[in-house]
Parts: structure tokens; sequence; C-alpha cells
């Protein structure tokens, strides 16, 4: 019986443990996300020179923007995953077209969401600034890829 008692202690404890475990990664995760989105900010007003007039406009629709390519990377991945599953498992010529479509109309969409935000912004912002934000995108992107294998190296 005391056996029994101590080995069912012992598995509460452990359940306990993983649990704590588990939230701290969550709020570990979160940290690290809020740190980056906090970077990005300062990263992106900085390298587009944005005045606070500017940027009291701009936030609200890079958020939504930054939203909708969000879902759009999410459907992106599930067709290619389909994609891909489908011709691992040898699937026809037919059934490949339809998610091969699936996966190019989803590609698109993605595309299509830079074009609608683009004209959305340049109802406030120049065309100087409009283009310094796509550059200014693509070096944090590569700037945090940098400090990643970086760190990685360490």
């Amino acid at each position: 019986m005391k056996r029994i008692l101590t080995v069912a202690l012992a598995t509460v404890l452990i359940l306990l443990s993983a649990t704590s475990s588990q939230a701290q990664e969550k709020k570990n995760k979160k940290l690290v996300q809020d740190k980056w989105k906090v970077e990005k900010i300062a990263f992106l007003s900085d390298a587009m020179e944005l005045t606070s007039a500017e940027a009291e406009k701009f936030w609200p629709v890079y958020n939504k923007a930054e939203a909708e390519k969000k879902a759009s990377w999410k459907t992106i991945l599930d067709a290619y995953k389909a994609l891909e599953a489908a011709l691992d498992s040898g699937k026809d010529e037919k059934e490949t077209a339809v998610l091969l479509d699936k996966y190019i109309n989803a590609v698109q969409s993605g595309k299509d969401i830079d074009e609608k935000y683009v004209a959305e912004y340049r109802k406030f912002l120049s065309n100087r600034k409009v283009a310094k934000l796509f550059i200014a995108e693509e070096a944090f992107r590569r700037h945090q890829i940098h400090r990643l294998n970086k760190q990685g190296n360490k």
C-alpha cells in the first residue's frame, strides 16, 4: 500500500512539473515574440523615417496586413503539405492537379495582400516610404536570420 502511494505521489509530482514546464515554455515563447515585435517596430519606423503622424496611421494598417499575411501563410503551408503528401502517396494526375492549383492560388493570394496594402499605404505615405517598408522588412528578416545563426554557433 505504501509503495502504491509513493508511486502515485511521484506520478502526480512528475505531471505537475511537466505542466509547469510547459507553462514556462509558453511564457518564454510569448516574451521572445513580444521582444521580436518591439524590435521590428523600431527597425521599420527608423528605416522608413516615419513621423509620428504617419506612424499613427501606418501601424494599424500594417498590423492588419500582417494578420492577413499570417493567415495566408498558414493557407500556403497547408496547401504545400497537401501537395507534398499527394506526391509522396502517388496520387493520380487529376488529384495532383487540383492540389497544385490550390497551392498556386494560395501563393498568389499572399502576393495580392501586398498589392492591396500598397494602395492603402499610398493614401498616407509617399512612394519612397512605401518602398522603404519593403526594403526594411527584408533587411529585418535577414538581420534576424543572421542573429539566429550567430546564436546557434555559440
